[in-house]
C-alpha cells in the first residue's frame, strides 16, 4: 500500500526532501538517549544541552551536512576491567537536529559531561529576486536543459 504525503501535491515542486528528513526525523525520535534541553538565549540565540556523561571529547564527533545537525559518540571500555555487576553500560550514540534556514552553529563546548552547542539565527534581509520574461519558448528550454547538466 503507497503512503499518500502531504509533499505529492505538484504544489510542492522540489520538496521531496522535506518529506526524507521528517522520516529520518521521526525514527531518530524515538532513542531518547542522550538527553538533552534546548535553551533559548536572547532574541536570536539557541542553546543545544546534551547529557554526556563518562564520554570523552575525542570520543565525540559533531557535523552539519546542509541542514542537518548530527552528534554522534562512542564510548571505549576497558578490557581488562572485571565486573561484579554491571550497571553502566558502554554504548554509542547519534543524535541529529533539523536546524532551519538561517541558523548557524557558533561553536561547541564540552564541560564536566556536558556537550553545549551555540547556535543563532541569522537575520535575513528577505532577499526578493525578480524574474525576467523572455518571449522565445526555445531560450527557455535551453536554459532549462543547461541546468539539468
Amino acid at each position: 500500500m503507497e503512503r499518500l504525503s502531504l509533499f505529492s501535491s505538484p504544489l510542492f515542486l522540489g520538496f521531496d526532501h522535506f518529506e526524507r528528513l521528517i522520516d529520518s526525523l521521526s525514527k531518530a525520535q524515538e532513542d531518547s538517549y542522550p538527553p538533552y534541553n534546548i535553551e533559548q538565549i536572547g532574541e536570536r540565540g539557541f542553546r543545544i544541552t546534551l547529557a554526556l556523561a563518562g564520554f570523552k571529547r575525542e570520543n565525540i564527533q559533531i557535523s552539519l551536512e546542509d541542514n542537518q545537525l548530527s552528534i554522534r559518540g562512542r564510548q571505549e571500555s576497558d578490557p581488562n576491567a572485571v565486573y561484579m555487576y554491571r550497571g553502566i553500560a558502554t554504548r554509542q550514540f547519534a543524535r541529529t537536529f533539523v536546524l532551519a534556514d538561517g541558523m548557524e552553529v557558533k561553536s561547541a563546548e564540552f564541560d564536566n559531561g556536558l556537550l553545549h552547542l551555540n547556535l543563532v539565527r541569522i537575520k535575513s534581509d528577505g532577499n526578493v529576486r525578480t524574474i525576467e520574461i523572455t518571449s522565445k519558448e526555445s531560450q527557455q528550454l535551453e536554459d532549462i536543459s543547461s541546468v539539468e547538466r
